[in-house]
């Protein structure tokens, strides 16, 4: 064995091992129960960063230790290879986007391999092949057919630079979040599909992810945002069509005082027909952020549009004013305003003197003043004709059903989610597979067309997407009827193809979509990705898994069966990123620690959930501890190893007391790494057992046997943190069979079992001594045994003892 640890050379070796033995090859033939452990896969940016060195390590720290439990595991890999960053970095270097992407794919895969992630290669997927997305467009097909696509106009956040539609999440302080372009609102046509047919059951289905994090949960079901309320009608003479609203507070009806409607509604529309004012606050709301974040901190503004609605039950008139908070693309573009009992109502009336009416009241009459803050809370009816006296409960359902019976309105079950914008008008997607016909409309591609490939022969400036012009989408035949057409020119939305690459990895078979191996593998066990990713990508794969389902794909009902979600890794408090220059570049961590290192730092740095602070200083220190391991494993072996068996009945005291920390450290190892999966704790018992072991000098046969056993289990048990060197270090311990065959370490119980305990007593909290009991004695005479400790009646004095707190196993405090 040599005497340095040479990471370098090592890690080269093992991997190349691992690959001529194929190790991570899942099979759905094995008789092991099945394993299915997935990171969420990166976009091919050109370099790995820590944030995925984080990702991937947690995922393959899972799947090593799964394995090592006798689990049947399946680790893959791939790429999510579409999207803008590769467009613009085509028109930036001048190369087309798959030779860029395809380029990154080959470095980011070495990359990955340097670090030792066991991966099954044989299933990787890149999106942007037509093999992969030939599918997506199959399946998209399916869907048009049975209702749940449809085309329609409506409002999208448009990027001028880009060229393209924004999600609100992609809206940041009103621009882009690439390029920083000023967002403008912009009405076009485009495809959706009908996630809003899914909402009850993503919905309630979230009870029975029993392995997602709460706040996952919380954050989905607000994203969805289930709510009862009544929809109903003020009519509106000018406009000839009433004014649809939709409140969950009907209680609150008698106290409306105005209307606010968004600035594409019909009713804005009319209104700035020959009112210039309007017109101008039209446009300047086009230009702004409608992101969640920005319309609960933008001021609120507005403008009277000087058009009368009635009130459905009074026949009052109720003036409609056209406000910045209002959304079309959110329910029915208007909402009733009623300033006392909503804040932000309240707030935009007293800017502009509208009245405020108070018709809830509190009970107890405590609380309910509305002169300088709305009143929110549900109570008691007052200033509300018929319906007063009645709480905010009975008044829902009384009011209710006068609007029903006098056909105004309608008890409606209502949800926050929108159906789901898959077009994006770029290049660098997958083509949506329609093709438009003046005779026959919007035409199905056939299914013996697909692929609709993306031509090559493009050129990108930025203008628009090159497809718009290029005579394979400007110029076709129409499929029902032979003549000219024009296929689409919008790609998919890139979350349409991560939401079932999942799937696809399980069976990438070039003839169907999915086969029977699905149903073998989903759901998947582990899941591990960001935060950031609990809304969309989550609730998108949930949505597209019920889809498959009901197409008869596969028959899990969700995709994920537990979800880690790890923290951000920060440097200075911050979030590592290009922009901030406070990156660091894993690559030369690699060439100068070994791969090993890396794994070992960014799993002991933090548990996985909280956020990481990088540092330079624990980088070194975890890379001195590996060379603390190696040397203990060199002396060992150097002093000839081990030379008989572990002979348990003859064991010194001593012998007893590093076995029994031997066997202490495999239990609580074992519960963070499969109970808890904390892996902080886990190695830093491991470290402790090394402590140990470096101050064990007994050279005994028995001694050395202890030592082998201790060796052996740390290299098994860090075996899935640091692979590399633990499988060096298990053959040069004289094992024929490589570490990652043999099973997990067992814990002996006899080792366990202790004649005497060593308790610390503590006076008022303050360590002062301690204290050896036999293992069975009772709270009273471990009380005292440490009463009449010399040491701790020397502090004692002449106190009187107030108390004696016994903790079992583990202290005694008395306190005086």
């Amino acid at each position: 064995m040599q005497e340095n640890y040479q990471p370098l050379t090592i890690e080269q070796d093992v991997q190349q091992a691992w690959e001529t033995a194929g190790v991570f090859k899942a099979s759905e033939s094995s008789s092991a129960d099945k394993y299915y452990c997935l990171s969420m896969f990166p976009y091919p940016s050109g370099k790995l960063h820590m944030g995925h060195v984080r990702n991937y390590t947690i995922g393959d720290v899972i799947s090593r230790y799964q394995r090592m439990l006798g689990k049947n595991v399946l680790q893959p890999m791939g790429w999510d290879a579409f999207g803008l960053p590769a467009e613009n970095a085509a028109m930036q270097h001048g190369v087309h986007p798959a030779d860029w992407t395809y380029s990154n794919i080959d470095y980011m895969r070495d990359q990955l391999k340097r670090l030792g992630f066991g991966y099954d290669w044989d299933r990787e997927i890149a999106t942007c092949d037509p093999d992969y997305y030939r599918w997506e467009q199959w399946f998209f097909l399916k869907l048009l057919a049975k209702g749940l696509v449809y085309k329609k106009t409506a409002p999208v956040n448009w990027c001028p630079h880009d060229m393209t539609v924004l999600a609100n999440e992609q809206v940041i302080d009103g621009c882009c979040w690439r390029c920083d372009t000023h967002v403008e609102r912009k009405e076009i046509s485009q495809w959706f599909l009908k996630i809003t047919a899914y909402a009850d059951e993503l919905l309630s289905a979230l009870e029975t992810l029993d392995g997602w994090p709460e706040q996952v949960k919380t954050m989905q079901a607000n994203w969805i945002g289930r709510s009862e309320g009544v929809e109903m009608d003020f009519a509106v003479p000018e406009l000839g069509q009433p004014v649809r609203i939709y409140t969950t507070r009907p209680d609150t009806l008698m106290g409306v005082t105005y209307l606010a409607v968004a600035a594409e509604h019909p009713l804005a529309l009319k209104a700035a027909e020959n009112n210039p004012g309007i017109a101008e606050f039209i446009n300047a709301c086009k230009l702004m952020e409608t992101s969640e974040a920005a319309m609960e901190t933008m001021e609120k503004r507005g403008i009277a549009s000087g058009i009368d609605a009635l009130h459905p039950i009074t026949g009052e008139a109720v003036p409609v004013w056209i406000a910045n908070f209002v959304l079309m693309g959110y329910g029915t573009g208007a909402v009733m305003s009623v300033p006392a009992h909503d804040q932000r109502d309240y707030e935009f009336a007293v800017k502009y003197g509208i009245a405020i009416r108070q018709v809830i009241f509190a009970q107890d009459s405590v609380g309910d003043d509305c002169s300088e803050h709305a009143y929110t809370a549900k109570g008691v009816l007052k200033n509300s004709g018929e319906f007063d006296g009645l709480t905010s409960e009975q008044a829902f359902v009384k009011i209710a059903g006068t609007l029903e019976q006098a056909g105004k309105g309608l008890r409606k079950v209502n949800f926050r989610l929108r159906d789901w914008g898959v077009s994006r008008q770029r290049y660098w997607g997958a083509p949506i597979p329609v093709i438009y016909c003046d005779d026959c409309g919007t035409v199905p591609v056939p299914e013996q067309d697909l692929p609709v490939e993306l031509p090559r022969d493009v050129v990108l400036d930025g203008s628009q997407s090159p497809l718009v012009a290029h005579p394979t989408f400007s110029k076709t035949a129409c499929p029902s009827c032979g003549k000219p057409a024009r296929r689409e020119t919008d790609t998919f939305d890139t979350f349409m193809e991560s939401s079932w690459y999942f799937a696809r990895f399980t069976c990438n078979n070039a003839d169907t979509m999915l086969d029977a191996r699905v149903d073998h593998w989903l759901p998947v066990d582990y899941y591990i990705g960001g935060i950031e990713h609990a809304i969309l990508h989550l609730l998108y794969a949930r949505f597209y898994t019920k889809l498959l389902r009901d197409e008869g794909l596969l028959t899990a009902d969700e995709p994920f069966k537990k979800l880690l979600t790890q923290g951000m890794v920060l440097k200075d408090g911050s979030k590592m990123s290009k922009s901030k220059g406070n990156t660091v570049d894993p690559q030369g961590l690699i060439d100068q620690y070994g791969a090993d290192t890396v794994r070992l730092f960014i799993m002991f740095a933090a548990p996985p959930e909280q956020s990481l602070e990088w540092s330079d200083s624990g980088v070194e220190g975890a890379h001195r501890f590996l060379k603390r391991l190696w040397r203990q494993a060199y002396l060992h072996i150097e002093a000839g190893g081990a030379r008989q068996a572990l002979d348990k009945q003859s064991l010194t005291q001593e012998q007893q007391t590093v076995r029994r920390q031997l066997h202490q450290t495999i239990q609580k190892v074992s519960h963070d790494m499969g109970v808890r999966t904390i892996f902080n704790t886990a190695i830093a018992a491991n470290m402790e057992l090394i402590n140990t072991l470096s101050k064990f000098t007994d050279g005994s046969d028995n001694g050395k046997a202890v030592r082998q056993e201790v060796l052996e289990a740390i290299v098994l048990m860090l075996s899935p943190i640091v692979p590399h060197i633990c499988h060096q270090l298990w053959l040069q311990l004289g094992n024929q069979q490589t570490v990652i065959t043999v099973p997990w370490p067992q814990i002996d119980e006899s080792a366990l079992a202790q004649d005497s305990l060593e308790l610390m007593v503590q006076i008022n909290g303050k360590l002062r001594g301690k204290i050896s009991v036999p293992a069975g004695a009772s709270a009273g005479d471990i009380e005292a045994t440490a009463l009449n400790d010399e040491q701790v009646k020397r502090f004692i004095e002449d106190m009187p003892v107030k108390k004696v707190i016994v903790v079992p196993n583990k202290l005694v405090n008395i306190v005086v």
